[in-house]
């Protein structure tokens, strides 16, 4: 992909990281619709999740599980490394609340493989930091 410059890179971070603790369920899936192309896949853990009914819901029961619940914030590290069409940066889960606020809770290196428009065509999730058994 030769394309990969012309493309704003951090604002894909920023909106990859926003996604995942969007509250507003149709703003969520559009919001997936504008990141992913139509069979987009993303690889988790040895889970995959394809399409965009998939990854709808794959988004949808992160923030239900992490987010909605008060507890976690999603952020990023601000370090984003790019190589032609792919782009790599860490997502965390910070804590939302208690003594341990705005400490890393949670993070995982992203790998996006885009495509010439920008729009993610694979995402791959690798843990390196687990959350704290509880």
């Amino acid at each position: 992909m030769s394309q990969t410059t012309a493309i704003d890179v951090d604002r894909i971070v920023r909106r990859y990281v926003a996604v995942w603790g969007e509250p507003d369920p149709a703003a969520r899936e559009r919001a997936v619709a504008d990141l992913w192309v139509a069979d987009g896949v993303e690889f988790v853990e040895g889970a995959q999740f394809r399409g965009r009914a998939g990854l709808v819901d794959r988004v949808a029961e992160a923030y239900g599980l992490f987010v909605a619940t008060g507890d976690y914030h999603v952020t990023d590290d601000d370090h984003v490394s790019v190589h032609d069409d792919v782009v790599m940066f860490t997502i965390q889960l910070t804590y939302a609340k208690g003594p341990r606020v705005d400490e890393v809770a949670f993070a995982a290196r992203v790998f996006l493989v885009l495509d010439d428009d920008g729009r993610i065509l694979q995402d791959y999730h690798l843990t390196v930091q687990p959350l704290p058994e509880a």
